[in-house]
């Protein structure tokens, strides 16, 4: 092997190191993402800084105080998130660290459209008034902390439960994670557009306000018509029919046929002063 081969192989090898190592990352963030971990990290971002600067200007009892934080931190952070490091390493043990089966997790999408779809249903067809927004790529952590915790597997009964009336969680917004129930009885942001029409309530002002601020799905549920609604990228759709919402739901959560939703379903509150 000449020395320029064994110079190519070095740098194909460094290349693949750090490709390697940029690829577990990612899925460390990922992993990590829309849990209290994240929190976490910018903590220990900030210790870092601390540190840095007492030793650039010699502060040596602010030293002292933060090299023992990171000498004990370690062990400490082992202890508050051992679930999280449980199922990481549940997940690695499975073989589902650095990949996914996309037929496991497409049906898992299935079912918690099916969920969704089944509980606005049922909650329509009764009046029983209902928001639930879904996450995207835009965590929701600060206003899943304003609800009551919950973590549990989505399912229909569960959301009808939540939304049944004059039950401790049915006022607010149900926040979901994934295949998850996050959180019950949380507060979103108002939306304060002046050209939504003054038909709509607080569900229909909250539906639109969190719309604006996050990618997230949002479904909404009127207490008295029993219409359904839904809410993405500060648009709203109304009076959606159970054939036309299922689409939709599909569409957003499953990624089915995406791009069919029906047009004349759309009113679009920018463009329509006073709807």
């Amino acid at each position: 092997m000449s020395f320029g081969d064994f110079s190519l192989f070095k740098s194909l090898a460094s290349i693949v190191d750090i490709a390697i190592v940029w690829y577990v990352v990612y899925k460390l963030i990922m992993l990590i993402k829309g849990t209290k971990a994240v929190q976490l990290l910018k903590g220990i971002f900030v210790i870092l800084i601390v540190k840095v600067l007492s030793d650039f200007f010699d502060l040596r009892t602010l030293s002292w105080i933060v090299d023992n934080i990171i000498t004990w931190g370690f062990l400490a952070i082992i202890i508050i998130f051992q679930p999280e490091l449980r199922r990481a390493l549940e997940q690695l043990g499975r073989g589902r660290f650095f990949s996914r089966s996309s037929g496991q997790e497409e049906e898992e999408l299935e079912k918690t459209a099916s969920a969704i779809f089944k509980a606005t249903d049922y909650m329509a067809k009764r009046r029983i008034g209902a928001l639930i927004s879904i996450e995207r790529e835009t965590g929701m952590t600060d206003y899943i902390e304003t609800g009551i915790r919950l973590d549990g597997k989505i399912s229909s009964e569960l959301l009808i439960n939540i939304f049944i009336p004059n039950t401790p969680l049915h006022d607010g917004a149900v926040i979901l994670q994934k295949n998850n129930v996050a959180a019950a009885a949380c507060y979103l942001p108002l939306s304060e557009s002046p050209f939504i029409s003054k038909e709509l309530g607080t569900r229909h002002r909250a539906a639109l306000g969190i719309s604006e601020v996050t990618d997230s799905i949002t479904i909404v549920v009127s207490e008295e018509t029993g219409s359904i609604s839904l809410t993405k990228n500060g648009e709203l759709y109304r009076d959606l029919s159970m054939d036309t919402f299922k689409d939709m739901i599909n569409n957003e959560i499953v990624g089915k046929d995406r791009g069919k939703t029906t047009s004349s379903t759309l009113w679009n509150w920018r463009m329509k002063k006073n709807g």
